[in-house]
Parts: structure tokens; sequence; C-alpha cells
């Protein structure tokens, strides 16, 4: 590698950690004419292409025949890892962004330099922004003018910005913020001290991982004390396993699911003046009643969603049920399945309701 001319790469690909060795093989026996280097400098997720043939050319050929890759980024331009030599390249990439209207810069850096990533982007946005009079839209840009750094190696380019997806774009509402209006009340799995506490682990993941506002475990009459124990304990492992996996992921402070023990009947009481949701097979289809269950959990402060077990909820509770919901007419859904899946079917209702509320507004302005 010593003896390797960074300079005439004209393709970086990025793949899976660990499978770049794989991914070169692939690439080389599907286009024999390239040359690959497999992670370079040691940094992996990394392959630098070089070929005789225009970048973006056999750029769309190895997105069409190779889906190992995750991502093909053309180059336009190699520089110095120096940030002077960086902001005059990118003088030279303006000129790529004709026709584009928006523009975002997005920089990875590998390797120890005196600045950062975010002094890159600055820098060479400024540039951009200055020779193209294209306008910086960091969610949604036309274009993405990306800044691979690699050692003290630099290369850059211009890709759409579909490159580069966003988890929320125009579209898509948040429904997480829903969740914390629902209570979910489950009725326990118990038959055994070791199937309790793993039907307990999953339905506390579940419950965590859509952030509910609260989980209420609703036996009815008697139980076997070690059994609902060994069920809590692991509705109590399942929602802090979840928990510790959001709080170092997500961007924003997850919300921990509260969780209390109430009969069945006594809550339904308690609740019968609030919204009450019964998922069972003698229920009307998701599908027909989604607006009106969409309804319940936006206008209301709380609506409660009632799984049953291996039982399921007793029919006399059907009369105190705003809805009593199918989620999948035919088939019964397992119990450990069945918080989720209440709860997937909400998330697309809700969806839908706002996605539906955000047209009808738009026709009217």
């Amino acid at each position: 590698m010593i003896n390797v001319d960074f300079s005439r790469f004209s393709i970086i690909i990025k793949t899976l950690r660990n499978y770049e060795n794989v991914v070169a093989q692939i690439l080389k026996e599907t286009f024999p004419e390239i040359e690959v280097l497999a992670k370079p400098l040691n940094f992996s997720g990394l392959i630098l292409v070089s070929a005789n043939v225009p970048a973006e050319d056999l750029a769309k050929e190895i997105k069409l025949k190779v889906p190992e890759v995750e991502r093909v980024l053309p180059i336009k331009h190699y520089a110095p890892a120096e940030i002077n030599a960086i902001t005059d390249a990118a003088k030279n990439i303006a000129g790529e962004l004709v026709g584009a209207k928006s523009f975002a810069v997005s920089t990875v850096r590998r390797g120890r330099h005196e600045f950062t990533s975010l002094d890159v982007n600055v820098r060479v946005g400024a540039v951009i922004k200055d020779s193209s009079h294209c306008q910086v839209n960091l969610d949604f840009p036309d274009k993405v003018v990306f800044v691979e750094i690699i050692g003290p190696h630099a290369y850059l380019g211009v890709v759409d910005g579909s490159e580069f997806p966003k988890k929320m774009r125009p579209g898509k509402f948040q429904v997480r913020e829903y969740f914390r209006k629902v209570t979910l009340a489950q009725m326990p799995y118990l038959g055994g001290l070791e199937t309790s506490h793993e039907m307990g682990v999953r339905i506390g993941r579940e419950v965590q991982t859509f952030e509910v506002g609260e989980l209420v475990i609703a036996p009815i009459g008697a139980v076997k004390a070690d059994e609902l124990s060994a069920f809590l304990k692991g509705v109590f492992e399942g929602i802090e396993s979840r928990y510790q996996i959001q709080t170092k992921s997500y961007a924003h402070k997850p919300h921990k699911t509260e969780v209390y023990v109430q009969n069945l009947y006594e809550f339904v009481r308690e609740r019968a003046g609030e919204p009450i949701v019964v998922f069972e097979p003698e229920g009307e289809p998701v599908s027909s009643v989604s607006g009106k269950l969409a309804d319940l959990v936006i206008k209301n402060r709380r609506t409660s969603l009632l799984i049953g077990s291996r039982e399921g909820i007793p029919l006399g509770v059907y009369r105190f049920a705003n809805l009593v919901v199918d989620l999948c007419p035919g088939v019964t859904i397992a119990t450990d399945l069945a918080a989720a899946s209440a709860l997937i079917a909400l998330a697309f209702a809700v969806h839908q309701k706002l996605e539906s509320e955000m047209e009808e507004s738009c026709k009217h302005t």
C-alpha cells in the first residue's frame, strides 16, 4: 500500500463492516477491467475503485448489479486532506450543481486532522453557495456534495439528494408522541416460571420499543404469585434492556414505560369514562375502523388498549369498549406478538389520519 497512488481512484464504495474483501472480490468478478482496494489505510467499510471508464457510468452499473454495495460515490476531485486544499477543490464542484435549487455538504473524516467535519462542511458550503447561488437545505437537498476523508487523502463529488435518504421527509409524520397517550393493559401470560418470565421479557421489550405511556398488567381473580412474579420480572428486564439501547442510539431522551398491576375488571370500571379499545378476533377488521382508532388516540388525553392472553379479553368487557378490533381476520396472533401488532396497527392508523388531514388542508390553501 506504500506505493499506491490514491489520486487515481474514481469511485468510493461503502460496504458493511468486515465485508469489504468479499465485496471487492465480487466487484472484480463482475467488472474484470477495474482495480479495487479494500479497507484503504485499514479503514473498514470502504473500497476504492479505479477504472478507465466514466465514474458515473460505472457507478450506475455497480448499483444495478451488486446489492452487497451500500453506497457508490463517483469522485470528481481529489485533494490532500488539508482544509484549504479541500476548499479550493470545492470551487470546482459548483458547476456540478446546474439545475439544483438546494444542496447540503456531507463530510466523513477518518484519521487525525487539525479540523473537524463541521469545519469542512462550513467552509465547503460557503464556497459552493457563493459560486452556485444554490440554497443550503440540510434536510432535503436536491444535491449532496460529499467530502470523504481517508487519512491524508480527500475525495469530493456530487450525488443526488436521494442517495442520502433521511428517516423523516415530507409526507411522513412522527407518530411516536401518540404512544405516550396510550395505556396498554396486558393480561399476564402465566404457565410455569420459565415460560412466564420469557413472555414477560418479550412483552416488556415491545411496549418499550414504542415508548408506551403505561403498561398495566391486568390479571383476573387469583393467580399464582410465583408465576406472576416471574412474568413481572421479565417485563422489567425487557423494558430496561430496550431502554438502554434507546438511550444510546436515540437523539431524543426516550420515555421509559411505567408499569402497574390492576385487576382487569377494576381497570375497566375505573376508565369507563375514557376510550377503551379491545383487540380480539370477534372485532371489526382494523382496516374498517382505522380512522376511528386514530381519532380515539389523537383527540383524547389517554386511550387504553386491551390485550388478552391465553383466554383473551372476557366478552363482558366488550360492552364497555369504544372499539373491538380484529388485527388479522382468520389468524390467531400469539400473545408475545399481540402488543406489537396492536401498536403497529395504531401507528398505521394515526399516520394515515395525519396524512389525510394534511391533504385536506392543502386543498383549502
